[in-house]
C-alpha cells in the first residue's frame, strides 16, 4: 500500500467524521452549570433599552432544552441576546416581537456561549407591558 494511498485514507476518515458531527449538530460548548429559572440571578438584573433586531427560535438551556424564543436587540452599546420564553408559550400566549419594535427590558444578565445575554422578566413595548419571570426567574407564563 503506498503513503499516498493511506494519507488519502485518513483524509477522507476524517471529512465524513467532521460531516457526521456537523449533520448530528454536536456542539462543543461548555455546558453552562444550570439550567432553567437557576440561570436567574436577581443579582445580575439590569435594565435596558432597545430596538428589536432580529427574532429567532433555538434549543436552549434557559427553557431546559427545549426550543426557546430570542430577540437579538439592539442597544446603545451593541447587540444583545434576550431569551423570553419557551417558543411553544409565546405562541399560545399569542406574544410576539417584531424587527422594529422599541422595547425596554428587565432582565437577569449571565454568560452564554462567550456573550453576556438577558433573561428577561419583564418587557415593556410602548404602553404594554409583559411579565415573564418572578424575580427568583421562575417562568410565568405555563401552558
Amino acid at each position: 500500500m503506498k503513503l499516498s494511498s493511506l494519507l488519502i485514507g485518513m483524509l477522507f476518515a476524517v471529512a465524513v467524521i467532521a460531516v457526521l458531527l456537523m449533520v448530528f449538530g454536536v456542539s462543543f460548548h461548555r455546558p453552562l452549570p444550570a439550567q432553567g429559572a437557576a440561570l436567574y440571578n436577581s443579582a445580575n438584573e439590569v435594565v435596558i433599552k432597545g430596538v428589536v433586531d432580529k427574532v429567532v427560535e433555538f434549543a436552549c438551556p434557559v427553557g431546559e432544552g427545549e426550543m426557546g424564543q430570542h430577540l437579538l436587540l439592539r442597544t446603545g452599546n451593541g447587540i444583545v441576546q434576550v431569551h423570553l420564553a419557551p417558543a411553544r408559550i409565546m405562541r399560545s400566549q399569542n406574544l410576539s416581537f417584531a424587527p422594529g419594535d422599541q422595547i425596554e427590558v428587565v432582565g437577569a444578565k449571565f454568560r452564554f456561549h462567550g456573550s453576556d445575554d438577558l433573561i428577561a422578566r419583564e418587557i415593556v413595548r410602548g404602553n404594554e407591558s409583559f411579565i415573564f419571570r418572578d424575580s427568583q426567574g421562575k417562568l410565568l407564563m405555563m401552558q
